[in-house]
């Protein structure tokens, strides 16, 4: 007898995801009624004006504007497809130089494969903790240093993936002190900044749990099977050890190299936090590792040249993926049916009764994630209609920041419109299709245990 499918085998190729979203998102544009709400700039933000949507002419795509939304939504994504080949290229200098795998063979070596449960448990939470403090797109150069763990201890690049890509989205999407959606949500509901740091920690704490205890349980899996890997097939070329453990050691330029690639990244983050750097400023803080990396790791000039553009098209098709899911965005912008979805989310929760409300608002901000994945982006367009329809309804302030940022943070780990995550998995290799065959059974149980937390929260009037 034939085994039957699971349907999520049938998951479409990435591309074809997004261009089916991109046709359904125009054909939008000739259903739904154009309409825009007034925005306020207020601390250099544009905020949506509660209460001021108005509909205008309908502003349908024709078929040349379809297609030129394609290069202008590559266009307004040049910032993160170039952070995605900047990554790619200083990951791929530091290993030509040999000292991440040196490094990665002697923590394995020294660490034993009895510990393998043990490292999977700690690097969930570590890059969770990465997530959590450090932001999203900061941490991509971080991701490829976990697969080649991984794969020392037996893994595959999908368990790398759960580890790194998945915690560091879960740490951010639910951090307590997100500054894009909880910072920005307390500014807009005018709440002590941070304040339920206490609520949103344990949230953030048993999601990562249960991702650690995911990742334990594929990797029991992938030992006792290993047929039963999601990335059996996937080339794994220069993030394999390539001698055995007992014969690694960390050399004299092994350890210049990984210092000057820790006060690279520890500059970044001095900037990030002190300077408030964003894409532009970490791209050039990776050129100039890259570049002190090369000159201390005594790399010749054609090797340089040669491992430039190997690393590039390693991760080339995750920057197509990021620029292509940017003309998502174009499109709604163009046909002006941003505000009109936003507006009618919002109406259609007036009348849900009270026991569902918080669950179906956290839901509508799931579907607004899928068009407009920029957590700051999302929080000034929605939360300003929200706050006000959750006090209508009996919604504390804390809970639709709650609801919301439940909404933002989980959807993050299946949504194909979100060029960070794209780009993370680029550099895993893993692609979109395959990660979603892992990641989307583990999204029903944290949703259904975020909104447990959500529903409770709202019964004891959180505030």
């Amino acid at each position: 007898m034939k085994s039957e499918k699971s349907i999520l085998s049938y998951i479409p190729h990435p591309v074809i995801m997004l261009l089916g979203i991109i046709v359904f998102v125009s054909i939008l544009t000739y259903i739904l009624p154009a309409g825009l709400f007034e925005r306020l700039e207020i601390d250099g933000r544009l905020r949506v004006v509660p209460g001021t949507y108005e509909t205008i002419a309908s502003t349908p795509l024709s078929i040349m504007d379809i297609a030129r939304a394609f290069p202008k939504g590559f266009f307004a994504a040049a910032r993160v497809v170039f952070i995605v080949l900047i990554s790619g290229v200083m990951f791929g200098i530091v290993e030509k130089t040999g000292m991440i795998e040196n490094v990665v063979g002697t923590i394995a070596r020294k660490m034993g494969q009895q510990n393998q449960i043990l490292i999977i448990i700690l690097m969930t939470y570590l890059y969770g903790l990465f997530g959590i403090l450090v932001g999203y797109e900061n941490n991509i150069a971080l991701v490829p240093i976990a697969a080649i763990m991984i794969l020392a201890i037996g893994g595959d690049l999908m368990l790398a993936a759960g580890i790194a890509v998945g915690a560091i989205t879960i740490g951010f999407g639910l951090s307590p002190v997100n500054p894009y959606t909880v910072g920005i949500g307390h500014e807009i509901a005018e709440l002590p900044l941070y304040s339920g740091k206490g609520l949103r920690s344990m949230l953030c704490f048993a999601a990562l749990s249960l991702l650690a205890w995911y990742n334990v349980r594929y990797f029991k899996k992938l030992k006792k099977n290993p047929s039963s890997s999601l990335s059996h097939d996937v080339d794994a070329s220069g993030l394999k050890l390539n001698k055995s453990l007992s014969e690694y050691f960390i050399s004299d330029n092994n350890w210049f190299v990984m210092i000057t690639f820790l006060v690279g990244l520890a500059i970044m983050l001095y900037g990030v936090f002190e300077y408030h750097w964003f894409i532009n400023d970490i791209s050039a803080i990776f050129i100039w590792i890259t570049v002190a990396v090369a000159l201390v790791g005594r790399l010749k000039l054609n090797e340089i040249g040669e491992t430039v553009l190997k690393s590039i098209a390693v991760v080339a098709p995750g920057a197509f993926m990021v620029a292509l899911a940017t003309t998502i965005k174009v499109i709604l912008e163009d046909g002006n049916i941003s505000d009109t979805i936003a507006y009618h989310l919002s109406e259609v929760l007036k009348v849900v009764p009270s026991f569902a409300s918080a669950i179906c608002m956290s839901i509508s901000q799931c579907i607004m994630n899928l068009l407009i994945p920029s957590g700051s982006g999302q929080a000034l367009a929605t939360l300003p209609i929200m706050i006000p329809v959750g006090e209508l309804i009996g919604l504390t302030r804390q809970a639709t920041i709650l609801a919301f940022q439940i909404g933002d943070g989980v959807t993050n780990l299946f949504n194909p419109a979100l060029g960070g995550l794209i780009a993370m998995l680029s550099l895993c290799r893993i692609s979109f299709d395959r990660w979603l065959r892992f990641i989307l059974p583990l999204t029903g149980i944290i949703l259904v245990m975020a909104w447990i937390v959500l529903v409770t929260a709202v019964l004891i009037g959180w505030n």
